[in-house]
């Protein structure tokens, strides 16, 4: 069995040597997959071992800490945003067969270097878990959820190493807008109770993670029809969680909103209990130490 696990790593190893992109060898976690695994078992290990620690400590009350990260991650997401557009998609990419532009050029670098920070924002995005944890939200913990965090970071290292830039890309430029969006309704939500009117728009940021998901679908779906040596793995990686996820939202939008009555639990990195009346207004029963509903994605 040793042999048989030495031999793929050793294959493993040929295969990104053989396709690695070498703009990226000296940048962190980039060298090999390895320093990011070990940071997603460290994860791993803390929500496992986290709530058992937490179970007979009272929750932290992180309100501050809440409000300094999310807007912090308001501030990361809108340089990603920034740098996606001028990286490509709002300076000369084209939305149909985009190639991975792999020289040294001021855009070609842009493009590589945000497509860096979005696979690092993963990491940074952990602490979504850990609050959870220390505020005592178990519940909150769910399979999907870790399993989001913990995978994300696998594929996109895959992306950073080989594509970083080009077609794959796409999808990245919208979630980085949906979260610039998104953390900043957590951040208001964990201000208090007194910015509960500002946060009107909440059912819309659903439709729009809606939205986003089926423009990724659709994005992806074109290289059925047209010829493109943009790597197709990539492509079916990304279009399995437009599809996944966008099942995932539809089903919470039904229960949410279109379900007259049905009380609905909406989770950010904080809680919320809101109780809906049926056509998306909040009811009487509101947490205000909440960042906003359930982020997958």
């Amino acid at each position: 069995m040793a042999q048989v696990i030495q031999e793929y790593l050793q294959r493993w190893d040929q295969f990104v040597d053989k396709h690695k992109d070498p703009r990226v060898d000296d940048w962190l976690l980039m060298d090999s997959v390895w320093p990011g695994t070990f940071l997603v078992l460290v994860y791993l290990f803390i929500v496992w071992v986290g709530p058992k620690l937490m179970e007979k400590r009272q929750p932290f009350q992180l309100r501050e800490v809440l409000m300094a990260y999310n807007f912090a991650m308001v501030l990361l997401s809108l340089y990603m945003v920034i740098d996606f557009g001028r990286g490509g998609w709002l300076n000369g990419y084209t939305y149909g067969c985009q190639l991975v532009d792999y020289s040294n050029s001021p855009q070609a670098m842009t493009m590589l270097n945000v497509c860096w920070w979005f696979y690092f924002s993963k990491f940074i995005e952990m602490w979504d878990t850990f609050f959870f944890i220390l505020r005592k939200k178990k519940a909150q913990i769910s399979f999907l959820h870790v399993f989001h965090h913990a995978i994300m970071p696998f594929t996109w290292w895959i992306g950073v190493r080989f594509v970083g830039g080009g077609f794959g890309t796409f999808h990245a430029f919208l979630n980085s807008f949906i979260h610039f969006l998104m953390y900043i309704y957590y951040g208001l939500a964990a201000i208090g109770p007194h910015m509960h009117k500002y946060l009107w728009w909440k059912k819309y940021m659903t439709k729009m993670q809606l939205i986003q998901f089926t423009l990724v679908m659709l994005h992806c779906s074109q290289l059925l029809f047209i010829e493109c040596p943009y790597p197709k793995v990539f492509v079916w990686i990304i279009a399995s969680y437009g599809f996944i996820f966008f099942v995932l939202f539809l089903h919470f939008y039904i229960a949410a909103y279109l379900k007259k009555g049905k009380p609905t639990m909406l989770y950010g990195n904080g809680d919320s209990k809101v109780e809906h009346n049926g056509d998306g207004r909040h009811g009487s029963k509101t947490d205000s130490n909440s960042n906003g509903y359930h982020k997958l994605d």
